[in-house]
């Protein structure tokens, strides 16, 4: 033992490994590491690799004394000089450990990197800031090092806590604070580097290294203060956001969800949602840094925290909302998944819910201060605009085949009276709640279907589709009914003609508008004929609302020239004219003792069209007729032209006068011009009528299309006899027959019940009463089927007796099929087989054509 210390303390017997690493440490540390001394050492490295360990755990242990020196001192007069000596040494050391890390590069280092990361941990451990920033320099420059073989054994943990400490530091000087900062900063970005690319190392994704990794770049992107003082890469908020950007780049499919996890929690820690400009700035960096692929992971993610946070503030639901519309606009412009849907199920969703909370509050709060109802009423209403908004941005960057089903989507949620609605229960919200619903569904699908190019109509208005929304459009709400005529615009305008059409007017020459057309496809020939009539129907019902303004009447003008240059071949031209002429009709006749600005309106409608059509066709016959009444108009009746109805304080006749038919069109007239050009117009003197459908059932409204449609399906056993009919005929008879608002109440609650009962009773039950129906229909059946061949085998059985013995049997089956053939019977063979008396195979008549 003693031989042992005594040849420890003499120079020229220690090992060669420590006089090579003593000799780069010069006499004085001002001088630097000896270069000389450090390629002998190198070299020497180089040559016997099995050295390393030893080489390293030797350094590691001068720089470990130098680091207790440094920190404690020596003397406590000397204790600054000590500093600065023991500081140098340690740099001195680090260089030595990092050019021997950069130079060799072999099986024999990874001990020598355990030995490396063991000194870089001592010095981040330090409370010095230099020796901190010493010991993340170093790593980096080992970071950067690309290994031959991976390290199974070799964790970071240590590191990510660290330099994670250090990018919250709050030292007292501004400039070692930021120091600090970027210290910790780039050791995070070199554990990134140094981790992500080694599959061994995919611990590194785990939530509790990404919750002290990702918060720690968002503190220094959040902490702008220092921005302006530093520039450049030694700025902590620019070296944040590269960071972050790099890590999100190389996060995988199954890190996606851990790596945004901790950005949502970040911004609820520090209510970062209002404002949230913060939370957008964060999530455009997100979207953009991550692959395209991985993008309905975030939106995923962001969808489930505004389900956390449903009962939260309004704000800040709209804050969460906002930065899920910066997510879907980049998304949509890539893949974004089987999210779709689920996006516009879960926004739906939240835009039941404010609408809940702002009725309720209104209903709560009716006795306490006013301002501050009006405040939550404005914040519900910022939510529901983002929510609107969102739904709008992102359905109308989808690809059409997809916006169509957004469409189809979107429609079935918008609440119908008397139509079940599996989002959204009415009865609980009310007619003022339902009326918000439904207007803020139909500005999404406003926005959803602007710039929608569908190549055939009936792709862009399907049945499903359709038929709810004009259900829609029969609502007792002006609204309503613009904004169903907005969305039918957008989806029958498909070559950008609408801003030429704006505003309701006579146009002098429909050629100057440069309108863009197409030759309408057999296609939409096969929709105008299918569906033409609920367009139409859609037409003149909106036209007859009392409560019509003049925006209504510009969007029926522009539906109705829409229609016409897209859809109009010869067919559809007779039925636009006979619209026209019924609507001219109903304004006159008045039997719905309309206003009469309404009425004024409707012939102006009629006329403003009817002046677009004429020049659209060229027709001469028809332009001459239509430009004779707008002159006559024009001197005798101004109120009946659009630009003089619509006109504040524009004067209204007390009556229409309807036997001046210089001022009206002339069914005659139009016949003659358009028979001149060779349209058929045998239809034109038949008026029109609207169909009378579901509709106008399910709408709740007064017209009268609820006499027509009334359902007088009455049990014969309940009728009076004939001789009593003309007694019983009174005024209150008529008025009890008419008045079928108990029955449907009585069909509407029936159809509930069983719609209730196919959605909530179990399979087994369903089934059962399906096979009991199935079972009653067969046996009816076979009872009828059963007594019909009885009688026939009856007869059959007549003529047999008929015939006398086995030689006239020849002419019994002649007379059997005389029989068949009188009682229509197509397929006799079969009652042959029942009568044929014998037992020997039967053969029939081949020769007969009958049994051909």
């Amino acid at each position: 033992m003693s031989l042992l210390c005594v040849c420890g303390c003499c120079g020229p017997l220690r090992p060669r490994y420590k006089r090579l690493v003593d000799n780069i440490f010069p006499e004085d540390p001002k001088d630097g590491l000896v270069k000389a001394d450090m390629e002998k050492l190198t070299f020497y490295a180089v040559s016997a690799p099995e050295k390393l360990d030893r080489i390293g755990a030797y350094l590691a242990e001068r720089l470990s004394r130098d680091v207790v020196r440094h920190r404690y001192g020596w003397l406590r007069e000397n204790a600054h000089c000590s500093s600065s000596l023991s500081l140098r040494y340690v740099v001195i050391a680090m260089e030595a450990l990092d050019q021997l890390l950069m130079a060799c590069h072999s099986q024999s280092i990874k001990p020598f990197v355990e030995s490396f990361l063991h000194m870089v941990a001592k010095l981040l451990e330090s409370r010095e800031p230099d020796l901190q920033v010493l010991g993340t320099n170093s790593f980096v420059k080992f970071a950067n090092i690309e290994e031959d073989t991976p390290s199974y054994h070799r964790r970071y943990d240590f590191f990510v806590s660290q330099f994670s400490a250090m990018c919250h530091s709050t030292h007292e000087d501004p400039e070692t604070r930021t120091r600090i900062r970027v210290a910790g900063i780039k050791g995070l970005q070199g554990v990134v580097r140094k981790t992500v690319n080694d599959e061994l190392q995919a611990i590194i994704w785990e939530p509790q290294h990404m919750d002290k990794l990702i918060p720690s770049m968002l503190f220094n992107m959040q902490d702008n203060e220092d921005a302006d003082r530093v520039s450049g890469e030694e700025n902590p908020a620019s070296l944040a956001e590269s960071c972050f950007r790099e890590l999100l780049g190389r996060a995988a499919y199954g890190n996606m969800n851990n790596a945004v996890r901790p950005v949502l929690v970040h911004l609820d820690n520090h209510r970062l949602w209002d404002p949230n400009e913060f939370a957008v700035s964060c999530f455009r960096i997100i979207m953009y840094s991550i692959q395209a692929q991985h993008s309905h992971h975030v939106i995923q993610q962001v969808l489930n925290h505004l389900d956390t946070h449903s009962k939260n503030t309004p704000r800040v639901r709209a804050g969460i909302v906002q930065v899920l519309l910066e997510t879907v606009a980049i998304a949509a412009k890539g893949s974004v998944g089987p999210t779709v849907l689920e996006v516009f199920n879960t926004l739906l969703k939240h835009l039941r819910v404010s609408v809940d909370c702002e009725l309720g509050d209104s209903r709560r709060n009716s006795g306490s201060s006013i301002s501050s109802f009006r405040n939550r009423d404005s914040d519900e209403r910022i939510v529901q605009n983002a929510i609107i908004q969102t739904i709008g941005f992102f359905g109308g960057n989808l690809p059409d085949y997809q916006r169509a089903e957004v469409m189809m989507f979107i429609m079935g949620k918008v609440p119908v009276y008397g139509t079940p609605c599996h989002t959204l229960d009415t009865a609980k919200m009310g007619h003022q709640g339902t009326k918000r619903i439904q207007t803020m569904l139909l500005s999404s699908l406003i926005m959803v279907t602007s710039g929608f190019k569908c190549k055939t109509m009936s792709a862009g208005l399907p049945a499903a589709f359709l038929e709810p929304l004009c259900s829609i459009s029969l609502m007792e709400d002006a609204e309503l009914r613009q904004l169903v005529l907005e969305i039918l615009h957008n989806i029958i305008d498909r070559h950008d003609n609408r801003a030429k059409l704006r505003g309701i007017r006579i146009i002098p020459n429909v050629a100057a508008l440069k309108i863009k057309r197409e030759k309408i496809s057999k296609q939409d020939v096969g929709f105008m004929k299918k569906h033409g009539q609920q367009l139409y129907r859609h037409i003149y019902l909106g036209c007859k609302e009392e409560d019509n303004v003049q925006k209504n009447f510009e969007l029926l003008f522009t539906a109705l020239a829409l229609i016409t240059i897209e859809l109009a071949n010869e067919d559809v031209v007779i039925d636009v004219i006979r619209l026209s002429l019924a609507l001219q009709d109903m304004a006159l006749v008045n039997e719905e003792n309309l206003p009469m600005f309404c009425r004024c309106g409707i012939l102006s409608l009629v006329a403003a069209y009817m002046n677009f059509l004429s020049q659209m066709i060229a027709n001469p016959g028809l332009c001459q007729h239509v430009s004779k009444v707008i002159e006559l108009r024009n001197l005798e009746a101004p109120y009946l032209l659009p630009e003089h109805v619509f006109r504040e304080k524009c004067p209204l006749p007390a009556a229409l006068q309807s036997e001046d038919r210089g001022v009206y069109f002339s069914v005659c007239e139009v016949s003659e011009a358009l028979g001149g050009s060779g349209y058929n117009v045998e239809r034109l003197c038949v008026p029109y009528v609207p169909q009378v459908t579901d509709e106008d059932r399910l709408t709740r409204r007064k017209s009268f299309v609820d006499t027509v449609s009334l359902q007088v399906d009455i049990l014969s056993n309940s009728l009076p006899d004939k001789s009593q009919l003309a007694e019983e005929i009174t005024f209150e008879t008529l008025k009890k027959a008419i008045d079928t608002t108990g029955l449907e109440e009585q069909e509407r609650e029936r159809r509930r019940q069983v719609m209730e009962k196919f959605q909530k009773a179990p399979f087994e039950e369903i089934a059962a009463h399906c096979e009991s129906k199935n079972n009653m229909l067969h046996d009816r059946l076979a009872q009828i089927f059963e007594l019909t061949i009885r009688e026939e085998v009856v007869l059959l059985n007549s003529a047999l007796e008929s015939s006398s013995g086995h030689m006239n049997m020849r002419c019994s089956w002649f007379a059997i099929t005389h029989v068949l053939w009188s009682l229509k019977v197509t397929k006799p063979i079969i009652f042959y087989k029942q009568i044929y008396p014998f037992k020997r195979p039967f053969r029939p008549f081949i020769h007969n054509p009958w049994f051909c």
